[in-house]
């Protein structure tokens, strides 16, 4: 039991990190209370050329969405796995991440050109609209398994020494409605804005084009994983749009009992 005592040490440690990282994100796309001795968020830092500005925040993005692609696929999991203990792999991607992420909000450039600005009940709207964007996300995250998702079940199952069971497919919630809630969140959450920057608008559109990219990805792996379950599962539910006006014709026909959930 003491071997395993690091490990779930450092899932700790990992998810401690995440929750940090997630905590100043909100702050951060929102430009609301961040620490002063920091002063950072998407549209408030020191002053910088537009040129120099547009280069670093864009290469921040990548690695962020290098990182975060490239170590979710199959193949680097299956690379690391001959070296790293399963039960650190999801705590390790967490923490990398978390990191990253952290390093983009203290490196970031403001550009502070105003696009669009609002007031009244518009305003309001889309401070309704980020928030609830926020709380779709985090809430996705508890629908299938958080803890899972964030490596502390992995270590948890490790240091009481039994084996780390498959999840199953399983659409609960709001992955009945579309099949990336957790994305959607995200998205909401950065586009809702009553004062919209030329920084916030290419932080915006750069994650918008990755998460894109990235579910593509995402949904091929998946296929691969619950074969037609998953090929189904896509017939009947958007990506991302929930759908406004009740089934598509077809959508009605039998389809497999799910067996896993998306993730």
């Amino acid at each position: 039991m003491f071997a395993r005592l690091p490990i779930l040490l450092y899932a700790i440690v990992s998810y401690a990190v995440f929750t940090v990282s997630f905590l100043y994100a909100l702050g951060f796309v929102g430009n609301y209370v961040v620490p002063k001795s920091i002063d950072k968020s998407i549209d408030v830092g020191s002053p910088t050329n537009v040129s120099e500005a547009i280069l670093v925040n864009l290469l921040l993005m990548s690695l962020f969405a290098i990182q975060h692609s490239v170590m979710a696929r199959p193949a680097f999991k299956r690379w690391w796995g001959k070296f790293l203990p399963v039960a650190c792999q999801r705590s390790t991607y967490v923490l990398l991440s978390s990191l990253i992420l952290l390093l983009l909000f203290w490196q970031w450039r403001p550009i502070p050109t105003p696009i669009w600005q609002t007031s009244g009940i518009a305003a309001w709207l889309l401070i309704v609209v980020h928030w609830l964007g926020w709380l779709i996300a985090f809430a996705s995250t508890h629908m299938i398994d958080h803890f899972d998702l964030f490596g502390l079940r992995q270590a948890f199952v490790a240091f009481r020494g039994t084996e780390i069971s498959g999840q199953s497919f399983r659409t609960p919630l709001l992955y009945k409605i579309v099949r990336h809630p957790l994305m959607l969140g995200f998205l909401l959450a950065f586009w809702a804005t009553p004062a919209m920057t030329a920084g916030h608008l290419l932080f915006a559109i750069a994650n918008t084009a990755y998460i894109l990219l990235a579910l593509q990805f995402e949904e091929r792996d998946l296929i691969a994983e619950f074969g037609a379950t998953y090929e189904d599962y896509r017939r009947r539910v958007p990506m991302l749009v929930p759908r406004l006006f009740g089934r598509r014709r077809g959508d009605d026909r039998p389809s497999p009992r799910p067996v896993g959930a998306p993730r």
